[in-house]
C-alpha cells in the first residue's frame, strides 16, 4: 500500500493524471488491485484526483491553446479514461459561438499563407486544418466560406480605392 501510495504522489507531481491513469500506472507496477483501490479511493476523498477538475481544465487549455473542438477534446478525455458523464459536463463549458470564433480565428490565421493557390485547393487546405482538429464539416466549410468570401470583398475594396473607374 505504501509502494502505491509513492507511485501515485509521484506521478500527481508532474501534472494532474485521472483516476483511470493511476490505476493503469499501478497495475503496470503489479500493485495488488485492494490497495491500489484504497490508496485512489483515499486520494480522490482528499481531492488529490479529481477527473471532474482535470477534465475543465483540459477543456479549457487545449480548447485555447490548440483550438481544438468538441469532438477532438471528448477523444482526448476518453482516451485518459475519462468518464463520459464528466466529459459531457466539461464539454458544457464550451458553447457552439465560442467553437465557431476559435474556427474562425483559426482560418484567419492560416488564410494568408494560402493566398495564390487555385481556390479548390485553398478549401482543402482550410478546411483540413479544421477537420484535422475535430470541427464538424458543416461548421468548417462555412467558417472557410466566408472568411474567403470577406477576403474576397477585401479585395475588391482595395482595388476599387487604388484603381477607381475612368
Amino acid at each position: 500500500m505504501e509502494r502505491a501510495r509513492a507511485v501515485c504522489l509521484r506521478l500527481l507531481t508532474g501534472t494532474p493524471r485521472t483516476r483511470a491513469q493511476l490505476a493503469e500506472a499501478l497495475r503496470k507496477r503489479e500493485i495488488p488491485d485492494e490497495a491500489a483501490e484504497e490508496v485512489l479511493s483515499r486520494f480522490e476523498e482528499v481531492g488529490l484526483i479529481d477527473d471532474a477538475s482535470f477534465a475543465d481544465a483540459w477543456v479549457e487549455s487545449r480548447h485555447h491553446s490548440r483550438g481544438l473542438a468538441r469532438r477532438a477534446l471528448a477523444r482526448e478525455l476518453r482516451t485518459r479514461g475519462v468518464d463520459a458523464a464528466v466529459i459531457d459536463d466539461a464539454l458544457g463549458q464550451l458553447g457552439s459561438a465560442q467553437e465557431e470564433e476559435t474556427a474562425r480565428a483559426l482560418v484567419d490565421r492560416k488564410l494568408r499563407s494560402t493566398r495564390g493557390l487555385p481556390p479548390d485547393k485553398r478549401v482543402r487546405r482550410l478546411a483540413g486544418l479544421l477537420a484535422r482538429r475535430g470541427y464538424p464539416e458543416g461548421l468548417a466549410l462555412r467558417v472557410v466560406r466566408q472568411a474567403l468570401e470577406a477576403e474576397d470583398e477585401e479585395d475588391t475594396e482595395l482595388l476599387e480605392e487604388y484603381l477607381p473607374e475612368a
